[in-house]
C-alpha cells in the first residue's frame, strides 16, 4: 500500500509499505477513505515529540471501510463504513470503565505518565501506525469505531475522530454557565470547535485570540466571537483585561499547546496567558498538546488566583453519541472547515500548506484512494 512516512524532521515522503493484517482477533483492517492532517502532527513533523522513528506513518484522524475483521470482533463486518477515535482503548480497564479511554492503561506500555495508545503519534503513544495510508490497523475493534449512518458523508463525521470532541470537552472542563465570557487561545481546528462548544454551552461571550488574520476572520464567520490578534496589541493580557472590564475572563482555553510555529520545544506562552487572563476563582482548561517535560508555568499565579486547571487527552468515545446527534440536527457543521483536499500522493504539499497556514488554510483532508 502506499502510505505517508516520516524521515526526520521536516521530511515526510509518500512510500510503499507492506498492507496491515489481522494481527489480534479484536482487530479489524479499514480501507481509509479520509485522513485528515492534525495540527499535532506537525509537533511530529517538527522533531518535538520523542521517539518518532524514521518510517513511520502519521495520522489520527480517518474514517474508513472495513475490509478485514479478526474472528472476535462482534460489532462490526467487512463493508462498514467507520470513524475511529484517534485514541486506542481496551474498553475494560480501571480507566475505560470510568469513561477515561485516553487514559487507557493496556494499550501504551508507557501509559503511567502518558497517554494511551494514539495512532500515528510516535512509540511514546505505542507505535501504533497511523491513518495517513490507504489501510489501517485498528485494535480493539469493538470499542472505539463507531459505524457511519448510511445518509451521512464520512466528511460530516470525520472530526468526531478527535478535533470536535477535544474542542468540546475543552469546553465541558471550563465548567461554562450561563452567560460567562470565555477566552480560546488559538482559532485552528481545535480552537474553533471548542469556541462552538462555548456557545452550546451558553457562554454569553466568545472571545478567539490567534495571530493569523484569516484564522481569526474564519472564526468570526464560522463562530461570530469577537477576536483579537496577539500581534496588534503590545500585551495581549492587558489587552484581554480591559476588553473583559479589568476583571478577566471567566473561562479560558488553551487549544494552542507547546509552539510549533516557534519551534521551542516546551513553551508555554498560550497556558501562561491562560493564566494571567482568568479571573480570579475562574477556570483554565487546557487541551493543548505538550509534547516534552519541561514547560515553564506560572504556577504560583494560578495557586493565588485560586483558579482551576483541569486537562486531558480527549476522552473520544464518550463524547461520539451526544456530538452526532448535534451534528444531525444541524448544530454543528464540522465538514465546513475543510478547505483543502488533497490525493495521497501530495500529502508532503498538504503538510507544507498546513504548516504555513497558507492559501487561507484551516483544515487538510487526504483522500487516500480518491472520492469515497
Amino acid at each position: 500500500m502506499r502510505a505517508l512516512a516520516y524521515f526526520g524532521p521536516g521530511k515526510v515522503s509518500v512510500v510503499k509499505k507492506p498492507d496491515p493484517g489481522i494481527e489480534h482477533p479484536q482487530d479489524v483492517v479499514l480501507r481509509v477513505t479520509r485522513a485528515a492532517i492534525c495540527g499535532s502532527d506537525l509537533h511530529l513533523l517538527h522533531g518535538l515529540i520523542p521517539d518518532t522513528r524514521v518510517g513511520c506513518t502519521f495520522g489520527h484522524e480517518f474514517t474508513g471501510v472495513v475490509e478485514d475483521a479478526g474472528r472476535d470482533v462482534r460489532t462490526l463486518k467487512r463493508g462498514d463504513r467507520v470513524v475511529v477515535p484517534f485514541n486506542i482503548a481496551c474498553g475494560r480497564c480501571f480507566f475505560c470503565a470510568r469513561g477515561l479511554f485516553a487514559n487507557c492503561e493496556n494499550t501504551n506500555p508507557a501509559s503511567n505518565d502518558i497517554a494511551s495508545g494514539v495512532y500515528g503519534y510516535s512509540h511514546t503513544t505505542g507505535g501504533f501506525e497511523g491513518g495517513q495510508a490507504e489501510y489501517v490497523r485498528v485494535p480493539f475493534a469493538d470499542v472505539g469505531p463507531t459505524r457511519i449512518p448510511d445518509d451521512m458523508h464520512d466528511e460530516e463525521v470525520l472530526f468526531l475522530s478527535d478535533i470536535l470532541p477535544t474542542g468540546y470537552q475543552a469546553a465541558e472542563m471550563g465548567e461554562i454557565q450561563k452567560g460567562e465570557t470565555v477566552v480560546v487561545f488559538g482559532s485552528g481546528p481545535v480552537g474553533l470547535f471548542a469556541q462552538l462548544s462555548a456557545w452550546l454551552m451558553g457562554a454569553g461571550r466568545v472571545i478567539a485570540v490567534d495571530r493569523v488574520p484569516e484564522r481569526l476572520a474564519f472564526a468570526r464567520e464560522y463562530n461570530g466571537v469577537e477576536t483579537l490578534n496577539f500581534d496588534e496589541v503590545d500585551d495581549p493580557v492587558m489587552a484581554l483585561r480591559e476588553m473583559t472590564g479589568g476583571r478577566g475572563a471567566d473561562v479560558c482555553i488553551d487549544a494552542v499547546g507547546m509552539e510549533a510555529e516557534g519551534l521551542e520545544a516546551g513553551a508555554a506562552t498560550a497556558l501562561a496567558w491562560c493564566i494571567q487572563t482568568a479571573r480570579k476563582g475562574g477556570n483554565v482548561s487546557i487541551v493543548g498538546v505538550y509534547g516534552p517535560l519541561w514547560n515553564l508555568v506560572p504556577i504560583g499565579t494560578a495557586m493565588n488566583k485560586g483558579l482551576t486547571l483541569r486537562m486531558n487527552q480527549c476522552n473520544v468515545k464518550r463524547y461520539v453519541p451526544h456530538l452526532l446527534k448535534h451534528i444531525r440536527e444541524g448544530r454543528i457543521d464540522a465538514r465546513r472547515i475543510i478547505t483543502h483536499r488533497f490525493p495521497l500522493a501530495r500529502a508532503p504539499e498538504a503538510y507544507h500548506l498546513f504548516e504555513k497556514r497558507a492559501r487561507g488554510c484551516i483544515k487538510c483532508v487526504l483522500l487516500p484512494h480518491g472520492e469515497a
